[in-house]
């Protein structure tokens, strides 16, 4: 991850972004210090109208050009749209320095509507850049040193930008100069990214309404993208509801003053810094959804915790300074912003790895759409639910809730890696397992799974440890296990029976096997039909040539090492039929490339399994 920071590909980009970030929140926190006890003196109209002004003014560009934003970075080169993105950021920030010089309310409204629009302009053409410059396995920690390098940013503009503006004497010098500094370093770092050019052009459309409803139908022809986006925007409206409320949580619940909310804000954003950076090492740095769920129950947690640990009573704090901070409240938020971290990275991943290079930045500016759009139905939500007289851990209660439904939902639609996810954590706490050649198996598509079969956890293991899911065929016995038949179904096995125990099972099995290859998902077969009985590898029965003579797919051939003699297998008798014999025993994966439909016979492929296996038992 940290050789990203240090590459040409990446770094700029990065230090882009957070500049931007910084800066944007730099104005942002000194406005509402400028709202609070400059400008407001002056004008008749409240401070709460002022800031929800503020708010509608910064969100309402992203309704209103995130499509345009998208057509302009899928035709042209991100990296000279980046850098006239950022000259068009020193001219809003000298709207705003003079705004700020002569407190003016128009000028300062004028920039940050100007601000909101440069950033939805520029939000399409970070995220897509990255999968131009970066490798696939490399797209996950990107996104995550990005979402990272972002939560820095914004808490460190709203508490550089709070605490200068108010300087007496010269806080609106230092102010301004602050500012137009961070502007120029940022244009400054842009010009060295390297170019992003476009794969095709097409004419814009300048109908802001039309273009906006032609790329959510866009984003919205790919289920996997649509499910992402949805997933995104899910968060922003958790993310934006708890920011929003962290002023009247820490006078109303905390006993606090601003000190307080800026520790709040400040745990907050290092818990999604931790949270994006380590999803990279959790994932390996593939494309998982299956982390996204687990991450979402993780938030549910934690708003439960901080929602019923602060109900019962206000909590007295000391407002000396942040470090007075309740720590099942500091706990709280940190947990909730790392898991937040780990709920976001995929989804953005995912977004950029499945749509097409020509359509991807008009993916993400469907995605701005929706964020913003979850963002103001959370004010709207907020605003109703205190309304009626709830508290603010009453709110954060019904948010959980809420969000639990949510990852019921997303566990729902992701189940099967779900639970390749739970079994692999399953399979390296029983055996010390080692796996070599897993990349083999192809990233897309249908493929075939071939192996030996040495003992009843089989499935379970290669399951486990593959990055895809694989549906097993399964002999139909094990379905009637009582107990068992749910997690059979959960994991999409396919049962099979002999021709001679049932002839129609086994033709359904056949043909459930080629509509799972169609459907482009990974399925798994033991050919020999049976557990070794004497720890080496039988015949592969023709069962292989049958299923490609339908349907011809990469055969996978997987060698499985290191399980006779467990007490799965048939070694020493009848399998878990003694006491076990060993302990956390050494196993080996290896996988071998694929090979073709055309040379896939059933002896060809047991050839290059004995062969993957070698020596080993």
């Amino acid at each position: 991850m940290l050789t990203l920071l240090r590459s040409r590909r990446f770094a700029p980009l990065f230090f882009t972004q957070l500049l931007g970030a910084l800066n944007d929140n730099l104005f942002k926190s000194a406005l509402v210090i400028t709202l609070t006890f400059g400008v407001t003196a002056r004008t008749e109209v409240s401070l709460d109208a002022l800031v929800n002004m503020s708010s509608a003014l910064l969100i309402l560009p992203f309704f209103l050009f995130s499509a345009l934003a998208g057509q302009l970075a899928d035709n042209f080169d991100k990296a000279w749209l980046t850098r006239t993105l950022k000259r068009v950021e020193f001219g809003v920030m000298l709207l705003a320095v003079l705004g700020f010089q002569l407190n003016s309310l128009p000028l300062l409204f004028a920039a940050l509507f100007m601000m909101g629009t440069q950033s939805a302009f520029f939000g399409p053409v970070k995220y897509a850049i990255l999968p131009q410059h970066l490798h696939v396995d490399e797209l996950v920690a990107g996104n995550g040193l990005v979402e990272m390098g972002t939560f820095t940013a914004i808490l460190a503009g709203t508490i550089l930008g709070g605490l200068v503006v108010a300087i007496p004497g010269i806080g609106t010098t230092l102010l301004s100069a602050s500012l137009l500094l961070v502007a120029v370093s940022g244009y400054v770092v842009s010009r060295a990214m390297p170019a992003a050019p476009p794969t095709t052009r097409r004419a814009l459309d300048w109908n802001l309404l039309r273009s906006t409803r032609d790329t959510l139908r866009l984003a919205r022809r790919d289920r996997g993208i649509w499910l992402s986006i949805l997933g995104a925007s899910w968060f922003w409206f958790v993310g934006a509801l708890l920011l929003a409320q962290f002023p009247v949580f820490t006078r109303e619940v905390l006993n606090g003053d601003e000190y307080v909310v800026t520790a709040l804000l400040a745990i907050f954003s290092v818990g999604i810094g931790l949270g994006s950076v380590a999803c990279e090492k959790l994932t390996s740095g593939r494309i998982d959804v299956a982390i996204v769920p687990v991450a979402g129950a993780l938030m549910v947690a934690a708003l439960l915790d901080l929602a019923l640990g602060s109900a019962s009573r206000a909590v007295p704090v000391d407002a000396i300074g942040p470090l007075a901070m309740p720590p099942r409240v500091a706990l709280d938020l940190l947990l909730l912003g790392a898991s937040g971290g780990l709920f976001i990275v995929p989804l953005y991943a995912v977004m950029q790895h499945r749509a097409k290079p020509d359509e991807r930045s008009r993916v993400i500016a469907a995605n701005n759409i929706v964020n913003a759009l979850f963002m103001v139905v959370a004010a709207l939500f907020a605003v109703l639910v205190r309304a009626a007289g709830a508290s603010i851990p009453t709110l954060f209660l019904i948010t959980a809730l809420l969000h639990a439904l949510v990852v019921l939902f997303v566990a729902a639609q992701v189940h099967r890696r779900l639970l390749r996810l739970v079994m692999g954590r399953v399979i390296r706490t029983l055996y010390r397992v080692r796996a070599r050649g897993l990349e083999h198996l192809p990233e897309e598509g249908g493929a075939l799974v071939v192996a030996n079969h040495v003992s009843f956890v089989d499935a379970l293991i290669l399951g486990g440890l593959a990055h895809r899911p694989i549906r097993f065929v399964m002999y139909h016995r094990f379905f009637t296990i009582p107990g068992t038949r749910w997690f059979w179904r959960l994991a999409g096995a396919i049962p099979i029976a002999p021709r001679r125990e049932d002839a129609a099972m086994m033709e359904r099995a056949f043909e459930s096997i080629d509509r799972a290859l169609a459907d482009g998902d990974v399925v798994g077969i033991f050919p020999e039909g049976k557990l070794t009985t004497d720890g080496k590898i039988d015949d592969f029965r023709p069962g292989i040539e049958r299923i490609l003579a339908r349907r011809a797919v990469p055969v996978v051939p997987i060698a499985l090492c290191g399980l006779w003699g467990s007490f799965f297998s048939h070694a020493g008798g009848k399998p878990m039929s003694t006491r076990p014999r060993r302990f956390w025993s050494r196993v080996e994966v290896v996988c071998g490339e694929p090979v073709d439909a055309r040379h896939a016979s059933a002896e060809e492929i047991r050839e290059r399994v004995l062969a993957l296996r070698g020596d080993l038992p």
